[in-house]
């Protein structure tokens, strides 16, 4: 289709080259003389073209959706069909996820997965007179049992360094350095952070309660923020302060972000999967609180949240050690800040 800006720059051609009147040229080639007088009163699209891209270069799986509401959330208001217009015009695309391979005995362990759901549902029908068996139970013991691997962490200090001072100078989205930084504070499980909401959060008594429905081991679970914490979650409130969650998806504001967005920060960081990963943070907090000598093993399982496997002492032993966790979170951030400042060390060679 021939756009009007076409069919009048072929009509001032006709008449510069052949020295027609404009009249004759608009006659020739069918075009309306009224659209000669008329003037584009379009505004400059330089700033907004500008943002556009720097949102597409660092959100490069982003269409021009999702960079429409990015664009909102920056205070830049326009319609998604202009937006999608310059995007086009910019000849921007987004990146195509390469196929992954994995090595054999890694992949999920989806057989196993789906034994063990089939076998509740069938439990369950054979408890509410349903059926008579459980057709999965021949299959117990055949299915090859996964090779296990824990998730990468560092455990050095020195090379732990090298990764908060990239978390500190990260340069994408400001929710996931945060949300990296709060890991790093913190440790918690990386969806206990995702689904955390504002109401969770007593500033004034410094305490961050997990509700038992998002624990793993589906008890309330607490832990103290220290000033480093709060400073974080103060800037945190200035973008996402009028929502529910801390981290809302790009998408959704009502879901929380992806399970893979601080994975995919560590990446662009230059850090692989084999060296770390968002739910390594608690893999290195314990490494190296343990190897420290400062705190007692029961302090540091209880920061961690997690449950001995003696049913018994469990049954008793239900102590939370405030105190000690919370001088032991100071102690934490402190070094945080020592780490940081260490000599720095290159991605590659840690």
């Amino acid at each position: 289709m021939v756009t009007p800006d076409v069919k009048r720059d072929a009509v001032v051609h006709v008449c510069s080259q052949h020295g027609v009147s404009q009249r004759r040229a608009c006659e020739v080639l069918s075009v309306d003389r009224s659209s000669m007088r008329y003037r584009s009163v379009r505004p400059d699209d330089a700033a907004i073209r500008e943002a556009m891209k720097k949102v597409a270069s660092e959100r490069r799986r982003f269409g021009y959706r999702r960079i429409h509401v990015m664009l909102d959330r920056q205070g830049i208001v326009m319609n998604l069909k202009k937006l999608r217009r310059l995007y086009r015009e910019e000849k921007l695309t987004v990146r195509k996820r390469g196929g992954r391979k994995r090595a054999l005995g890694t992949r999920r362990p989806l057989a196993r997965r789906m034994r063990a759901a089939i076998g509740q549902v069938f439990r369950f029908a054979i408890a509410t007179a349903r059926a008579e068996n459980d057709p999965t139970f021949g299959l117990r013991g055949a299915l090859t049992a996964p090779v296990v691997t824990h998730r990468a962490a560092f455990t050095d200090r020195r090379a732990f360094g090298g990764l908060l001072r990239a978390v500190w100078s990260y340069e994408g989205a400001i929710e996931t350095r945060i949300a990296l930084q709060l890991m790093a504070y913190l440790y918690p499980r990386p969806g206990e952070l995702r689904h955390a909401e504002w109401k969770e959060f007593d500033v004034e008594n410094a305490v961050w309660t997990i509700p038992a429905t998002k624990t793993k081991m589906r008890r309330e679970h607490r832990k103290y923020l220290t000033k480093n914490v709060l400073e974080r979650l103060a800037e945190l409130r200035q973008l996402t302060g009028n929502e529910r969650l801390l981290f809302p998806a790009i998408t959704s504001r009502l879901r929380p972000m992806s399970e893979n967005t601080m994975n995919s920060a560590l990446r662009r960081m230059g850090f692989t999967a084999e060296e770390v990963t968002s739910h390594g943070f608690r893999a290195t907090a314990s490494t190296i609180l343990n190897e420290s000598g400062l705190w007692s093993p029961d302090v540091i399982e209880a920061e961690l949240a997690h449950v001995g496997a003696d049913a018994v002492r469990r049954a008793y032993h239900r102590a939370l050690y405030w105190e000690d966790r919370i001088k032991m979170a100071e102690w934490w951030a402190a070094l945080i800040a020592e780490m940081r400042s260490a000599p720095a060390e290159l991605p590659g060679s840690l």
